[in-house]
């Protein structure tokens, strides 16, 4: 089974080689590293060429933003399964890939996710928070809960059958092409009791207070729109199951 592993970036250089080598590392042999670059300046590319060696294909060009990277390098893949990893999350187990072939062959779904540990930009052997997909399901959407992202992957015919993320969305277009997959057309899923990935604390994704108000909005329209009732009481209730996600700095 070959896999895509897809990264967009946009000056990236303060984090982008710990996530090359974190793919460098993997134990799994056949596997395809794609980047996706919206033109970066400020050495962002000079990165990528250094590592030519273990990167499959990247371009550099202006683009319409993360989602429409993702597209690109998701319509560049040749792999059968395709997962994204972020330029500033990296895999901090080198059998991150080899454990999710396994589950594919093991449990024949049509999708795969697991667990995020996030950490300090300042201290990546610090968690400052723990998300775990082990009680999702398909029904918790309608809350705003999703499996991890940086932890999905699925088969490439998947995104060519169902389509790819959707470039209208600003910060949730992951949030609605999981709800669409999973919700609507009922691919089937395995979570894998295990964190994939170490999250830097500070991105797009992870300022949910800044960005709350969009997220809520694009999450009740992506629900809308694949005909899950939901309404921002039941959004704004997930805020109480995020408590429990942050742990002490002894993790």
């Amino acid at each position: 089974m070959k896999v895509s592993l897809i990264t967009a970036c946009y000056n990236s250089a303060a984090t982008l080689q710990d996530t090359i080598d974190s793919v460098c590392r993997q134990l799994y042999d056949d596997i395809e590293y794609i980047i996706i670059d919206g033109g970066s300046t400020d050495g962002t590319v000079d990165i990528i060429k250094e590592n030519e060696k273990c990167i499959t294909y990247w371009i550099s060009e202006p683009d319409n933003g993360l989602y429409d990277a993702m597209n690109k390098g998701i319509r560049a893949a040749t792999g059968d399964v395709v997962g994204i990893i972020n330029s500033d999350d990296f895999y901090h187990r080198d059998d991150a890939i080899s454990l999710v072939v396994d589950c594919f062959e093991r449990t024949g779904k049509d999708c795969v996710y697991a667990d995020v540990r996030f950490v300090s930009p300042e201290n990546l052997e610090k968690t400052v928070r723990y998300y775990s997909s082990k009680r999702f399901h398909h029904n918790l959407f309608k809350k705003g809960l999703m499996p991890a992202h940086p932890t999905f992957f699925t088969y490439k015919k998947n995104f060519e059958e169902l389509g790819y993320y959707r470039t209208d969305y600003r910060i949730a277009a992951d949030f609605e092409l999981l709800l669409r997959y999973l919700y609507k057309h009922g691919l089937t899923y395995a979570y894998m009791p295990v964190d994939l990935i170490k999250m830097r604390t500070g991105g797009v994704s992870t300022q949910y207070f800044k960005n709350n108000w969009t997220i809520n909005r694009e999450n009740l329209k992506a629900c809308r729109d694949h005909g899950l009732y939901t309404n921002y009481f039941h959004l704004y209730s997930r805020y109480f199951n995020k408590v429990f996600e942050f742990v002490p700095a002894m993790w």
